[in-house]
Formats: structure tokens, C-alpha cells, sequence
């Protein structure tokens, strides 16, 4: 795969929450996570955090992608993240992870809303206006045209950027975060799947 197909496929993944919100259907997708329980072309049967199994059936033409280990001090004004985040009891926001974009992917999916990683958690996908050091890393971003949110990042956090995959690497145990659409019949389907690779799971 070269780096201009991993771009097409890698914007595919990451815009993919942002024209689910702005769908009629929006309800009906969901984020799958777990492991690989086992993988035929065209179905993917996943295991889940919660124990049991789900089988996605994967679209024509569906697309994959890995994750890379990223380090948050590289993070600098002018970098695109995606954080998904979570209040904190003293005020602002906390990091729960981290996805640092590629240059060409900047822009993409830009905004705020709520996610599912934990309860009352928010991803919000923006410009690195500011980075401050102070008890710890936190940046200021800036998305939808002046919107701005400081997110402080803990030294635990993963932080990743994206990076090459292919089909081979849905092996038997491998962690995945699929984003799947529920068919009126209850079935599940899918057109992309992130999977941990380079000794990396994917955190969102």
C-alpha cells in the first residue's frame, strides 16, 4: 500500500464519525471493540470487551488500517489530533487517548461530540493552537471555525498515529475497533477496520 492510498483509507476511517453524526442513521452506528475471533474475506466475527461475539460483514471494498506508537512531547502548535477526553472533578478536560493525523489527513472529521469509550467521554478532533508543560502536558485546540478546548494528556495516555495494515494481520486474537452500521434486520456491516499491528492496540 502506497502512502497515497493510506491516505484515501486512513481519511475514510477517521471522517467516519463525523458523517455518522450528520445522518439519519446516526443511532444505528456503533464502535465494535475487542479481538479477532476469526476473519473470512468478507465476514469478520469479533470478540468483545464485553464477552460476547459479534459478526460484521465487510463491504465491498472495505479498508484497514494499523496504529504506531506516537510520543505526545513531539505534539506541536499546528498538529491535527483526534483526543477522546473526559471531565475532570477539578475542571477541564483529561485525555483518555490520543491519535496524532498525518499532515494531508489535517481537517479531518473536525469538531466536537460525544463518543463511547467510557461514560460521558467526547471526541473532539482539532488544530494544535497551544501546548503548555505545566504538571504535565496539555494542549489548547481549535476546531469549527474558533472553537477552542484545553485537554490535558497524562503521561499514561496512549498516543498513536495511524500506519499500513492488511487483511493478514485480522489474526485470531488481534485488537480491533470496528465501526459498524446495525441493518434494519439487526445484522451488522462494515466498510473499515482499525487493528493493532507493530505491537500497538488501537486505543479509540
Amino acid at each position: 500500500m502506497n502512502l497515497k492510498t493510506l491516505i484515501v483509507v486512513l481519511g475514510t476511517i477517521s471522517s467516519l464519525s463525523a458523517a455518522a453524526a450528520g445522518s439519519a442513521q446516526a443511532a444505528d452506528t456503533l464502535r465494535v471493540r475487542g479481538t479477532v475471533a476469526s476473519f473470512e474475506p468478507s465476514l469478520l466475527t469479533v470478540k468483545t470487551r464485553q464477552g460476547d461475539t459479534s459478526a460484521i460483514k465487510l463491504n465491498a471494498g472495505w479498508t484497514i488500517s494499523g496504529v504506531a506508537n506516537a510520543s505526545v512531547k513531539d505534539i506541536k502548535q499546528g498538529d491535527f489530533l483526534g483526543i477522546a477526553s473526559v471531565s475532570k472533578a477539578d475542571g477541564g478536560s483529561g485525555a483518555l487517548e490520543v491519535v496524532v493525523f498525518p499532515a494531508a489527513m489535517k481537517g479531518t472529521g473536525e469538531g466536537d461530540r460525544p463518543w463511547d469509550l467510557q461514560p460521558n467521554s467526547r471526541m473532539t478532533n482539532g488544530t494544535v493552537a497551544d501546548v503548555t508543560d505545566i504538571d504535565g502536558r496539555a494542549v489548547t485546540l481549535t476546531y469549527d471555525n474558533g472553537q477552542t478546548k484545553k485537554i490535558s494528556i497524562p503521561d499514561t495516555t496512549p498516543v498513536v498515529t495511524f500506519a499500513p495494515a492488511t487483511p493478514t494481520d485480522l489474526k485470531p486474537g488481534a485488537t480491533v475497533v470496528v465501526t459498524a452500521e446495525r441493518e434494519a434486520d439487526g445484522t451488522l456491516s462494515s466498510g473499515r477496520v482499525v487493528v493493532g499491528n507493530n505491537g500497538v492496540a488501537p486505543p479509540m
